[in-house]
């Protein structure tokens, strides 16, 4: 089937009126087509080429309507930096409709109600970054919105500076956040929560239709879906960088890709946000940033949940949810096969010894998985050596409990290890390639964020570490 052929249904239009605006995307012009994800493409059944299909770029640019598109853009509420603003919702994103269980949306596709005085556009720099992010989450196996396809353009879109205008094409099961609870809860439109809940359930969580205490239970699974998501964001060192709750799916996914970061050098005090001056959103932050956003859900949801019981549940779930998947991701990192009471503390040193060594992150899991007792190619990378030596000592006893021979260990942890992070030194070379109109680079970006595990020898240039003045840098919200 051809992109072009796919059938779109609006079920959030069945809501009340108050639940969106319709509105008619404003195109860019001079459109054309940078990357399209057929990997993305087979969610929406879609065997044929999409890159070929030459109504992709009418979609993508607001000019040509899939059958039963009827575009609209969702309102919401949501906290920003901790301080509640009633009124936000998609300024410049416009959603499509529905097929196979995703819903499709533009970013950048112009004005709508809620864009509060900004333009509605979004710019190349930006774009590239979110589409590529998007599929790279997919590949790392963590929950995330994905990326269809990137067209760019040659209309100036100002910002710091000028920069040019594009648009993404996202999909994700649902685009309703905690921030669209917090919307209805404010004014007191009681029945309108009930109501969005209802939608959430039929189209997030269908198994609970049927449940006594389904708003409860809903709950409930948001909280165990979002602890999880966190423990992976932990694990590979993914700084969101904007944790608002307007920001959060409801469904446990990664969504709104702004000033997001992969971790250089592991410091848990990275902050990736220059906007945040305080730190809120700091690496180190973000599981108790999310417990603190769940707790505003519950508070939103309190009209038709018992908000103690909502509380209690937080508090028995998110951190014991979250301490058992980071833990359980981390051993497998580690390549710790058997259970040993002293795995924690082991962990723990070398959280510490990554820190005091100066050593990038990714880098160092990846050389752990070859690792046979030769410490030299893990040593030459750090700055400052003596932590790692002696924590690799420890680690040498360890590893003389575990019962799988080396090659099978190695090959196991070579699975959950990647080569490949979409840092941003890497990303931002390709921008600047897409700034004059070089489109190469994305294209490599984007087929090893489908496979980061495998080797990719000939684009083995993108796995290289960030030189020292791109380290653990910060960037811009704006996009």
């Amino acid at each position: 089937m051809k992109f072009s052929q796919l059938k779109l249904t609006t079920d959030y239009t069945n809501l009340a009126p108050v639940f969106y605006n319709k509105v008619k995307g404003t195109p860019l012009k001079e459109p054309f087509l940078i990357c399209a994800s057929q990997d993305a493409a087979g969610l929406l059944g879609i065997d044929e080429d999409i890159s070929l299909d030459d109504k992709l770029v009418e979609v993508l640019n607001a000019t040509h309507l899939l059958e039963g598109s009827e575009p609209f853009a969702m309102c919401y509420a949501g906290h920003q930096f901790g301080y509640f603003v009633p009124r936000l919702g998609d300024g410049r994103a416009l959603n499509l409709g529905k097929a196979k269980g995703f819903n499709l949306q533009l970013k950048g596709a112009g004005q709508t109600l809620y864009s509060r005085q900004g333009d509605g556009r979004a710019v190349l720099r930006s774009s590239i970054r979110e589409f590529l992010m998007s599929e790279a989450m997919h590949g790392l196996g963590i929950e995330t919105s994905r990326a269809l396809a990137l067209i760019g353009s040659d209309e100036d879109v100002a910002r710091e500076r000028w920069e040019k205008g594009a648009i993404v094409l996202r999909l994700s099961p649902t685009w309703v956040r905690f921030g669209t609870f917090e919307y209805f809860n404010f004014p007191g439109r009681h029945d309108k929560l009930e109501h969005l809940a209802d939608y959430v359930i039929a189209e997030s969580f269908s198994h609970l239709q049927n449940q006594e205490n389904r708003y409860l239970s809903m709950y409930k699974e948001v909280v165990q879906k979002t602890a999880g998501l966190l423990a992976k964001w932990q694990s590979v060192g993914f700084n969101h960088g904007v944790m608002n709750t307007d920001n959060m799916s409801i469904a446990g996914l990664t969504i709104d890709y702004g000033p997001f970061a992969f971790l250089d050098d592991y410091d848990p005090n990275y902050i990736c946000n220059h906007t945040d001056t305080e730190g809120r959103y700091s690496f180190k932050n973000q599981p108790g940033i999310a417990h603190w956003n769940l707790g505003q859900l519950a508070k939103a949801l309190s009209p038709i949940v018992h908000y103690e019981s909502a509380m209690q549940a937080l508090d028995d779930v998110f951190g014991d949810t979250y301490e058992r998947e980071y833990l359980r991701i981390m051993y497998k990192k580690m390549g710790l096969n058997i259970q040993d009471e002293k795995d924690l503390e082991l962990l723990k040193w070398m959280l510490g010894a990554l820190e005091s060594a100066t050593i990038d992150y990714t880098l160092f899991f990846r050389k752990l998985s070859r690792y046979d007792g030769d410490k030299k190619e893990i040593l030459d990378i750090a700055v400052f050596r003596t932590p790692l030596q002696e924590w690799l000592e420890a680690y040498d006893k360890r590893l003389e409990k575990e019962s799988l021979k080396q090659e099978q260990r190695h090959k196991k942890m070579l699975r959950v290890n990647p080569k490949y992070i979409l840092k941003n030194h890497i990303l931002q070379e390709a921008i600047q390639k897409a700034q004059s109109h070089d489109f190469t680079m994305v294209k490599e970006l984007l087929k090893v964020a489908h496979s980061p595990f495998e080797e990719h020898v000939e684009l083995a240039h993108l796995c290289k570490s960030a030189p020292q003045e791109s380290k653990n840098i910060k960037l811009s919200c704006s996009s």
